[in-house]
């Protein structure tokens, strides 16, 4: 279990830094295992435009850039990327800074020209490119033109935060989620906890009820099974914040739907899953034992012959998922999806384990 600071701080009010935080949990029985910072490295790194951009004249590829970084006086830094234009808010490392990389920026010239800092790709920041466009892949890393110039990159990145990595025993399930964390911050400091508020607003005379049909065979290993449609869905990204808080606790971000069942999951320790309503054959879902050689297709896209022991979610055809496993990839919800239902439900644990444990197949959800 890892969770940032700020994902806490959204709850409770704390003043202890993420070390002291870590040596307060850990000697209160929450052992921390790791602190692991976002901003590591970037400490000299800050945002930039560039007022005036020259060749290099003893250079074909070298350019001269003079970056406003929030001081009295223009910096000259020499850079040899051609995707850089006047104008541009880019990050600069300054002088002294120690990148995440492990590039020292020093003083120096380039082709007898001074150059006092360097401007940043995003590989050099270590940023997530799996979430960037090639483009930005490619040389300087270019920020929005809005961008304040001259603040700590760090802060406009959101890389301004720490993650507490956590060694937690099955004995202290309770704090396999925020809130779970929080109650301990409540104990350790005597600040009340503000907790989100939860409300469901309706605008359709439907039921789920009437669109969607749960039930229950395997009663011994599903004590509750509910679920609830939601309608007219575009499917897109996830707002920034929501994928730093993911981010912070492992997960990658997927989409808007399916980000949200993550943070909830996250948030209050109760895994969920979604379904593409349409992908559902007969529009019901039940709690079963699978059948023996029933095939398993799950979200991994690999596929495993069941034994007969596994707790399946199915629809009126097939396994539709390993029941707090992993969904099935036929229900899969992308962005063609327009109608979710979601799934909400609560599972015998050692039933879990043992098809966990079986398929080889460990998760955010079977660990909860």
């Amino acid at each position: 279990m890892q969770v940032s600071i700020k994902w806490l701080k959204d709850y409770i009010d704390f003043d202890w830094s993420a070390e002291e935080l870590a040596d307060r949990f850990t000697m209160a029985g929450v052992p921390v295992e790791n602190v692991i910072r976002a901003d590591e490295g970037l400490d000299k790194v800050v945002t930039g435009r560039i007022e005036k951009l020259t060749k290099h004249p003893d250079s074909d590829h070298l350019q001269i850039c003079q970056m406003n970084v929030g001081e009295k006086e223009l910096v000259q830094i020499i850079t040899g990327a051609q995707n850089v234009a006047e104008g541009q808010v880019v990050p600069v490392a300054m002088i002294g800074a120690h990148l995440p990389n492990g590039l020292h920026i020093k003083k120096g010239k380039l082709r007898g020209l001074p150059s006092n800092g360097m401007l940043c790709s995003a590989g050099e920041l270590h940023l997530d490119l799996t979430k960037l466009t090639e483009e930005e892949k490619d040389g300087i890393y270019i920020l929005p033109p809005d961008t304040p110039v001259g603040v700590p990159a760090k802060d406009v990145l959101g890389l301004d935060d720490v993650v507490l990595e956590f060694e937690l025993t099955a004995n202290r399930g309770d704090c396999f989620s925020v809130i779970g964390l929080v109650r301990e911050i409540a104990v350790l400091t005597g600040n009340k906890p503000k907790w989100p508020v939860i409300a469901c607003k309706e605008d359709d005379e439907a039921k789920a009820a009437d669109m969607v049909s749960v039930g229950i065979e395997a009663r011994d290993l599903c004590d509750r099974f509910s679920a609830r449609v939601i309608k007219n869905v575009k499917i897109g990204p996830s707002p920034e914040w929501m994928q730093q808080r993911l981010e912070g606790a492992g997960i990658r971000a997927i989409n808007n739907v399916v980000d949200v069942t993550n943070f909830v999951m996250i948030e209050l320790g109760q895994p969920m899953h979604a379904y593409d309503y349409d992908e559902i054959t007969g529009h019901t879902l039940t709690a079963r034992l699978a059948k023996a050689g029933e095939n398993l297709h799950t979200l991994d896209d690999s596929s495993r012959l069941a034994k007969g022991t596994e707790l399946v979610i199915a629809d009126a055809e097939h396994p539709a998922g390993l029941a707090g496993i992993m969904g099935g990839l036929e229900t899969e919800v992308t962005e063609k999806t327009t109608t979710v239902v979601l799934e909400a439900a609560s599972f015998n644990g050692p039933s879990i384990r043992r098809t966990a444990r079986a398929c080889g197949l460990h998760s955010e959800a079977s660990g909860r």
